[in-house]
């Protein structure tokens, strides 16, 4: 399947969450065709969109008063705990570890999510009438 493809059939129609889960899907893929001497700033800057993804995401739950606000924050909470692992092991130069993490580990996460706390958000969003940004 393609980029545009995976990214279409991601979609859970609210612009600002699809557009940053093209660029989250993006990265992913720039990773997995990285150099070992490219990876760590890539992993790194998967990182940092990833929270601030995930910042947003908690301000328009907040916003439209997600009633599983607390679930789907915890989900986002342990996944940047995983991360931050994953970082050092990265950072120590045990590139090995963090592409585990981005070939197997992180795209199966990432559907699930999409697919489940993401759509459900985006949905309770549409029928609180807060309009994308």
């Amino acid at each position: 399947m393609s980029l545009t493809e995976t990214i279409r059939r991601l979609s859970i129609d609210y612009q600002p969450i699809d557009r940053d889960h093209a660029e989250f899907i993006n990265l992913l893929n720039q990773l997995d065709g990285a150099s070992n001497a490219d990876f760590p700033a890539l992993f790194q800057a998967l990182y940092l969109h990833t929270v601030e993804h995930f910042e947003q995401e908690n301000q328009l739950m907040q916003q439209s008063a997600f009633p599983a606000f607390s679930e789907h924050n915890g989900e986002h909470q342990r996944v940047l705990s995983e991360f931050k692992q994953f970082q050092s092991s990265v950072d120590k130069g045990m590139i090995a570890f963090g592409r585990g993490f981005i070939k197997q580990r992180l795209p199966a996460w990432f559907v699930l999510h999409v697919s489940t706390m993401d759509s459900a958000l985006a949905a309770h969003i549409k029928s609180a009438g807060l309009a994308p940004e």
